[in-house]
């Protein structure tokens, strides 16, 4: 038996969102202060730069987490690779090589807690039920998820993406029936969803953090031809044809903190 005391009952500390097994808590004021940082401390609670963390309960569900970003665990808790043989260890390889993801995301089983390390970045839940059960998430965005969904590496639809816009030709895909957690620049009040049915979404840039696997990802000229981009101002842009859902930030990627 264990007991937690000054965590997620601190008065600092405040639950901003829980689904699945998964909690984020978001520390109001950074108290680990000195003088000379004590102003940029304050006027960053105060724009809501705050450090926020994901919370897992392993007795609702095993979690399998991004590489390296465990920072602590309580109780029954047992951490495993995930591999199930060789042809699953090539498998992963390939994946991580092709999406930029880590090869490897331990799994994470038993009825303990499991803590991952604090970010200054939005950690958004969402049910893999509300995207049909297949969703593409954006480069770099996975943190965690419940270990039923299947992991995948999707390819786009046309080889012109691999030299586009610095984008790759392959994508993670989360399939099947779970929640999942991301990492995202923008606070969730502030991303756009789209819903396409048989239409098209075309984006000048690289704001769309996760998309429906029903629709086609392709990067095209903005114009019909090359002096009709080069006249309008826009050169390639990323398309999303066909039916399914869309979510995309109003503003770009921010630099890493």
């Amino acid at each position: 038996m264990y007991q937690v005391k000054n965590f997620t009952d601190n008065d600092d500390v405040k639950i901003i969102s829980e689904l699945g097994p998964f909690q984020v808590i978001e520390y109001q004021r950074d108290l680990s202060v000195t003088p000379s940082s004590a102003i940029t401390a304050y006027y960053s609670s105060q724009m809501n730069v705050r450090k926020r963390q994901l919370v897992c309960d392993l007795s609702k569900a095993h979690v399998t987490i991004q590489a390296g970003s465990m920072q602590w665990m309580l109780g029954n808790v047992n951490a495993t690779t995930g591999v199930k043989g060789v042809g699953d260890l090539l498998g992963k390889a390939v994946r991580g090589k092709v999406t930029g993801e880590s090869a490897i995301k331990p799994e994470y089983t038993g009825d303990g807690i499991l803590v991952l390390e604090p970010t200054y970045k939005y950690l958004i839940l969402m049910d893999a039920a509300s995207w049909g059960g297949s969703v593409v998430l954006d480069d770099g965005l996975f943190l965690a998820c419940d270990s039923r969904l299947k992991h995948k590496a999707v390819m786009r639809s046309n080889i012109s993406s691999a030299v586009a816009g610095n984008e790759g030709l392959f994508n993670l895909s989360l399939n099947g029936s779970g929640v999942f957690c991301i990492e995202s620049d923008c606070p969730k009040e502030e991303l756009i969803e789209i819903t396409l049915q048989n239409d098209v979404l075309k984006v000048d840039g690289n704001y769309a953090i996760a998309w429906s696997n029903t629709l086609d990802f392709t990067v095209e000229r903005s114009g019909k031809s090359l002096i009709g981009s080069a006249a309008s101002g826009e050169g390639l842009v990323n398309v999303y044809r066909g039916s399914g859902k869309v979510l995309m930030m109003p503003t770009a990627k921010m630099p890493n903190i």
